[in-house]
């Protein structure tokens, strides 16, 4: 297997991971529940990484289990802003350098405000994206700070 971008910086940083593939077509995303189940998860312990934008045009990362929706307005909160929108899709590869369901909080760009689900601490891993569709990273959530600069709050809407 070729190693992402994320996956660099995790060894350059001394950072326990491990990589989970899982089948797909290619260059097609695979929603987040599917991903869960292809690898046989518990879809609250595997999350998505979603752009947003706020109303002075700043960009911030929210990462998100897979089976909840982002609340905007609790996201904007924790971001200390008036509010926030989704990013169109079209905008994600030329700001972050990913695709969409290959979105990874690590190694974009830039470096972004990032906020990260509290429900993540409650698990001694998590998934995400290695940057690529078919690759998923299992690590320490708190890890996660070691590697970019992230904060823990409630982003999700009540189900």
């Amino acid at each position: 297997m070729e190693k992402t971008n994320v996956m660099r910086i995790l060894d350059q940083k001394k950072i326990k991971y491990d990589v989970k593939e899982y089948p797909h077509l290619d260059g097609v995303c695979v929603e987040g529940f599917e991903v869960a189940k292809l690898l046989n998860q518990n879809p609250e312990r595997v999350f998505k990484t979603l752009v947003t934008v706020d109303n002075t045009k700043h960009y911030h990362v929210m990462v998100v289990p897979v089976y909840a929706e982002l609340d905007l307005k609790k996201c904007a909160k924790a971001s200390n802003v008036k509010s926030l929108e989704m990013i169109a899709v079209k905008e994600l590869l030329p700001l972050t350098g990913y695709v969409r369901g290959g979105c990874s909080p690590i190694g974009m760009k830039k470096v972004f405000h990032t906020i990260v689900d509290e429900t993540a601490k409650e698990f001694q891993t998590i998934f995400f994206s290695a940057g690529k569709i078919g690759l998923q990273i299992e690590m320490n959530p708190i890890d996660l700070g070691k590697v970019i600069k992230i904060e823990f709050a409630d982003l999700k809407k009540e189900a």
